[in-house]
Formats: structure tokens, C-alpha cells, sequence
């Protein structure tokens, strides 16, 4: 791989956003690298989720996932381009793999941020890479290791108001990006898909859509079905894909398939990136 290449895997990570150098000045005033944040909106999540839900049950492993993540970044970069990358998106790899996966070995951590940045250089079509980075890693360690990973499952609970700057904070960022629309379409189907399950399965609806107000949802449709990176060139195109990933987690809940979101977008993000390249070729 060249290193034009390299650099375009290494500058963008599970938010993935490129974007001008920090404070660069523009006419209508002084723009922020949406790297920039991505990665304090993630950071925001992470310190809402441990004071009011206490999902962190050890720092070590988040340490442990931020540290590969960003080591492994730092390291292919440099060999691959000769300079060091901005580490941003790194970090939202490492932070996502150590609040979404659950286990007392911190060895899933490493793999799993490791698997999510080696991704970017080797499975590639055309010149791009095809999963969400932190996407990957995740959801090749809890298929690899049933017995001892799990995903995040915890709840905000009775702390709505944090749930509520959160989405917020993150809808009025996606605004700014341009990428609200996929977010805004990803909820919206999953709500109406959750009362369609509710109807064929015979569950309460708030029960179907209780997941959504989780934090794994929220880095869902924040970091990952959002990604530019592995994201289709057209509006009209990542209306459609966000749609898709949302009925293909109703499948997989109705054949009771457990971390369907995570599986949904395994499957069909890359395939719909696929399909994107060879019609724009």
C-alpha cells in the first residue's frame, strides 16, 4: 500500500471525520476539527456513564484499549507515511472498544483496539477501508470469545437528563458535520421497527425500544453508523444504509441473536461501501 493510502486509513478512526487542522480560521468564524469533538462528545459519554451508571468496572481496561489504540495508530502511521497521524480518531477507536466490551481479562481490550486499527490498512477495496474500525475489532472478539466477552448492556436508568444533554450535544455536532440526517434516520426506523417487533413478538413496545436510550446506542448512531470513512457518497444513499442496519438488528432480535446492533452493521456497512465504490468507479 502506498503511502497516500496509509495516511487516508490513518486519518480517520470509529468517528472517522476528517478535517481541517484545529482552529483553522474561516469567513464565518473559527472552526474546530470535528475529530476534535467527536472525541469530547465520547469522552462526555464515558464520564456520564461512569457517574451515573458505574459501567467501568476497572480503568485498566479502558487504559489498555486507548493505549493499543492509539500505540498501533502511532506505529502504523509512521510506518506506512513516514509521519505521525493525528491521533483523534484512535482515541474514539480505543475509548469505544473499552466502554463497549465487558470482561475480566483485559487481553479483549488489546485485541479488540488492535483488530479495529489494523483494519484500516489491510481490509480494504479501491483504496478504502470497508467496517467501521471499532466496529470490527468489537464484534470479531465477542464472536471469537462468547465466554468470556460480552457487550455493554447497562442502561441510563432513571438518569434521563444525561441521556438527554448527550443526545443534544451529539445531534447539534452531527448538524455541524452534516451527518445528522444518518443519525435521525437510524433512531427514527428503530423506534418504528421496535413497535413492529413489539406486534409480531407480542412484547410491550417500551420494552422493544427501552435499548435505544442506552449509551451502546448512543456510540451506535454518534460514532459508527455516522462514520464518514465507511459511510456511501450519496444523502440519499446513507438515509438508505441507516435504515438497513436497522432492520437487519429487528431480524437478528427476532431470531434472538444477541449484540444485533453490532452484528447489523457488521454485515451490512461494508456490503453497502462495496456496492458504493464499484457504482462510482
Amino acid at each position: 500500500m502506498d503511502a497516500s493510502k496509509a495516511a487516508a486509513a490513518g486519518s480517520t478512526g470509529s468517528a472517522g471525520t476528517p478535517g481541517p487542522p484545529p482552529g483553522t480560521p474561516s469567513g464565518t468564524g473559527w472552526q474546530i476539527d470535528p475529530r476534535y469533538l467527536s472525541s469530547g462528545l465520547i469522552t462526555l459519554i464515558l464520564v456520564f456513564g461512569q457517574l451515573y451508571v458505574g459501567f467501568l468496572h476497572d480503568l485498566s481496561q479502558l487504559f489498555t484499549a486507548i493505549s493499543v489504540a492509539l500505540a498501533a495508530e502511532l506505529a502504523l502511521g509512521r510506518l506506512l507515511t513516514g509521519r505521525w497521524l493525528n491521533p483523534a480518531s484512535a482515541y474514539i477507536t480505543g475509548i469505544s472498544c473499552g466502554i463497549l466490551l465487558r470482561s475480566l481479562a483485559l487481553w479483549p481490550y488489546a485485541i479488540a483496539s488492535l483488530l479495529s486499527i489494523l483494519s484500516k490498512y489491510v481490509l480494504r477495496f479501491r483504496g478504502r477501508h470497508l467496517w467501521n474500525p471499532s466496529n470490527l475489532g468489537i464484534c470479531v472478539v465477542l464472536f471469537a470469545a462468547p465466554g468470556t466477552v460480552a457487550a455493554l448492556s447497562e442502561q441510563w436508568g432513571n438518569d434521563l437528563w444525561a441521556m438527554a444533554v448527550i443526545w443534544v450535544l451529539g445531534s447539534v455536532i452531527l448538524w455541524r458535520a452534516k451527518r445528522f440526517h444518518v443519525t435521525f434516520t437510524y433512531a427514527a426506523s428503530f423506534v418504528a421497527l421496535a413497535y413492529v417487533r413489539s406486534l409480531m413478538t407480542g412484547t410491550p413496545f417500551l420494552s422493544e425500544v427501552a435499548p435505544i436510550t442506552g449509551p451502546m446506542y448512543q456510540l451506535m448512531a454518534f460514532f459508527m453508523v455516522t462514520d464518514p470513512a465507511t459511510s456511501v457518497s450519496s444523502r440519499n444513499g446513507r438515509i438508505g444504509v441507516a435504515f438497513l442496519v436497522a432492520l437487519a438488528e429487528m431480524i437478528l432480535r427476532l431470531f434472538e441473536i444477541v449484540n444485533a446492533p453490532l452484528y447489523a452493521l457488521f454485515l451490512v456497512g461494508p456490503a453497502a461501501k462495496i456496492l458504493d465504490l464499484r457504482r462510482s468507479a
